[in-house]
């Protein structure tokens, strides 16, 4: 299913690509995640987001940003970025893309302790990556059965439905 596809008044946790699209204006999938970004800011569906998935979204615009500015290789950009202290300084997309999150009406979840070892279990179990098992443990903690996403990795766990936007 597609963001589109999601209905109104619906509930739904946001993982960090579709942010990364839309700050980066992704040729292939921006447009859909601004879309998403659209019904979200006058509460046409509830949306919320963890403190990680920003973290990770906001490492992922800075590295792109890097890219596209400095004309750097994607290989061993962050390697590059810890040599270059400099060019962190003036990068400031990933600043603002974290500012924007809350101003369309995101919630920004928390993660609490306890939900790393949940995490970690959903990991051992599942075979997801620690932030994606992480993502799967807050939507538990708070009831969220829907998410939008396009890694399909989520689709192992059958208490969510995933939303992509391709």
């Amino acid at each position: 299913m597609k963001f589109a596809d999601i209905p109104a008044g619906a509930s739904v946790f946001i993982d960090a690509n579709p942010l990364v699209y839309h700050f980066v204006q992704d040729p292939s999938f921006g447009a859909a995640c601004t879309d998403l970004l659209i019904r979200i800011r006058p509460q046409e569906i509830a949306a919320y987001t963890s403190t990680h998935v920003v973290a990770e979204m906001a490492h992922r615009v800075m590295t792109l940003e890097a890219i596209s500015a400095f004309s750097w290789p994607a290989n061993q950009i962050a390697q590059r970025l810890r040599k270059n202290i400099s060019h962190v300084q003036r990068l400031a997309r990933f600043r603002t893309a974290i500012q924007e999150v809350p101003a369309f009406g995101i919630q920004l979840l928390t993660v609490q302790p306890d939900l790393m070892d949940a995490g970690a279990a959903i990991s051992q179990r599942m075979g997801l990556l620690t932030n994606d098992a992480l993502v799967v443990a807050v939507m538990h903690s708070h009831n969220l059965a829907n998410l939008a996403s396009n890694d399909s990795d989520f689709d192992r766990e059958p208490s969510i439905t995933r939303y992509s936007c391709a």
